[in-house]
């Protein structure tokens, strides 16, 4: 894989899904279901190994993540991702218990499927999720590339700036991360509110301290942004550079 920062290249762009599963078998079918109706798919078979992944290649589009790993490994990389990003998240179970599925729905995930599951009832839970999600505008890479100005490393949380580094919160790159996913299209207040603090009761204020403080540390002029737009009545857009 081309591991270069990649620029915004709108439609068409391949989306990766990455499995974590250490059921050889089925994870060699879910690959085969994905792979066939267009994903790029990668396969790790531990949390180790899938935080080694998105060390070297950024952030996926969307992952599959088996809960019954070895002890609570499975949730716990699931509650870590998040911490990263606003990455969408389908749990393969073969857990019957209906109260971890309910926990696991309302903590860490978009949706789930219990285990033996078939194949293509998988693929088109993935399809569903991401187009529930919004379509990625950009390229995954281990730093996305912007423009001439700007890259992010989501994974690190940090913004490179003229070449510079500039650290971001968690906040911040959650913000950052469901606007790009949306690039050029407005994303309500009320859909920031719920992607970026799913489990508070927050208001607007709060998220335009946020933007506020994002606008300072990546735009050339905070007091004109030339990124994260303000769509009045409405929420913000993120316009990369066309």
């Amino acid at each position: 894989m081309d591991s270069r920062p990649q620029p915004l290249t709108g439609a068409g762009v391949a989306q990766h899904v990455l499995i974590v599963d250490n059921d050889r078998d089925a994870a060699r079918a879910a690959r085969a279901a994905l792979e066939q109706t267009g994903f790029m798919v990668s396969v790790v078979k531990s949390v180790a190994g899938a935080m080694a992944w998105l060390e070297k290649n950024g952030l996926p589009h969307l992952a599959v993540v088996d809960i019954a790993l070895p002890g609570e490994a499975g949730l716990e990389m699931c509650r870590q991702i998040q911490e990263l990003a606003d990455l969408p998240v389908i749990v393969a179970t073969a857990l019957g218990e209906p109260g971890t599925v309910v926990d696991t729905l309302r903590e860490v995930a978009e949706d789930y499927i219990v285990k033996p599951f078939h194949p293509p009832e998988l693929a088109a839970r993935v399809e569903r999720v991401l187009r529930r999600m919004g379509n990625y505008a950009y390229s995954m890479a281990p730093i996305t590339r912007i423009d001439g100005r700007m890259e992010i490393d989501f994974v690190h949380q940090k913004a490179i700036i003229d070449g510079r580094p500039v650290v971001l919160t968690r906040t911040e790159t959650k913000l950052l991360h469901v606007v790009m996913r949306r690039a050029r299209r407005p994303v309500t207040i009320d859909y920031l509110l719920r992607r970026i603090w799913p489990f508070d009761e927050v208001f607007e204020d709060r998220l335009r301290v946020h933007v506020h403080r994002l606008r300072h540390k990546i735009e050339p002029d905070p007091a004109a942004p030339s990124y994260l737009i303000t769509q009045r009545g409405v929420g913000y857009s993120f316009l990369p550079a066309a």
